[in-house]
């Protein structure tokens, strides 16, 4: 029987990296529960269950896909990760989340800047579902507002 366990995770694992309490999930509902730690324990020896591999590849795919760090970080503890191995892999004071936030924003709302208080409401509140910060949102959204303003006007000079 631990063979074909074995074999099934192989399969799902030349697929994608999973975690280690994702196959454990997965067995179990396939009914494999009796050899699961064993077969885990081998597999994770020989280095092909890895959960830090999986959280750096999940966070990339992730972020790509414009999700914010805190978004990710829940994903990743509903996968049975630490949270030492999360913040390990996963540097929420970044400042590339600012950029990636900005980049979102400017993707999905073509970069039209919020009219009134209920507009920037909603854009904030779309960029808080994704799973950024507020520092970060509130970072991404007033690059507009020092673009715009009078003070900051680089055609000054200053002799």
């Amino acid at each position: 029987m631990s063979d074909h366990i074995r074999r099934v995770i192989l399969r799902w694992l030349a697929r994608r990296d999973y975690s280690q309490q994702e196959i454990r999930q997965k067995l179990k509902l396939k009914g494999a529960e009796q050899e699961i730690d064993t077969v885990l324990s081998e597999l994770v020896q020989m280095g092909l269950i890895n959960d830090s591999r999986f959280a750096e590849n999940y966070i990339r795919w992730r972020c790509a896909k414009g999700f914010g760090p805190l978004r990710i970080c829940l994903e990743l503890q509903a996968r049975g990760l630490t949270n030492e191995m999360i913040a390990e892999h996963l540097n929420i004071t970044d400042n590339a989340w600012i950029i990636n936030a900005r980049a979102i924003w400017q993707k999905h709302f073509k970069a039209s800047k919020p009219a009134d208080f209920k507009q920037r409401a909603k854009q904030m509140r779309f960029l808080q579902y994704r799973g950024f910060t507020q520092e970060q949102i509130n970072n991404a959204l007033e690059l507009d507002v020092v673009e715009e303003d009078p003070r900051y006007n680089s055609s000054d000079t200053y002799d």
